[in-house]
């Protein structure tokens, strides 16, 4: 039998968010530019009439789920909390127009968890989620793990 396998891809997305409630800088409109990183696990396929053979996943599978579910939704969209105030919520979605309006604080701690519950249902059964690590800036970023869950 093969052994286990992680397989990681890279992704990147622009994004801005507002911290609802912050007390710096952070509290108002601003972007970053977004790299996250997708590990699978899972046993290559180990059967020489299957076209994925040796494959834990085909790269291409991981980018379309991916991209479904993730960057076509958060790409150039401005990103807040459901407990932004109502009419500043409208104004933003006035003003931007690609507004994604999220049932937590938008920091990339939480952005990551919120992703890793956005991926998972769409992997292959004999795949599962390892980890995710979201660089919100070239210094810094929150990772996810399944095994902390």
């Amino acid at each position: 039998m093969s052994p286990l396998i992680r397989v990681t891809k890279e992704f990147h997305f622009e994004m801005s968010h507002v911290l609802w409630n912050y007390d710096g800088p952070c509290r108002n409109v601003h972007g970053h530019s977004y790299r996250l990183f997708v590990t699978i696990s899972g046993f290559p396929a180990d059967n020489p009439d299957n076209p994925k053979n040796g494959m834990v996943i085909d790269f291409n599978d991981l980018k379309n789920i991916v991209k479904n579910n993730i960057v076509n939704i958060f790409d150039h969209t401005v990103v807040l909390s459901k407990k932004m105030d109502k009419d500043k919520t409208e104004l933003f979605k006035k003003m931007f127009g690609n507004t994604v309006v999220v049932a937590y604080q938008p920091t990339c701690e939480n952005l990551v968890a919120d992703f890793a519950e956005r991926i998972a249902p769409y992997l292959p059964s004999e795949v599962k989620l390892h980890s995710l690590k979201l660089y919100e800036t070239a210094s810094s970023y929150a990772e996810w793990f399944a095994s902390n869950e």
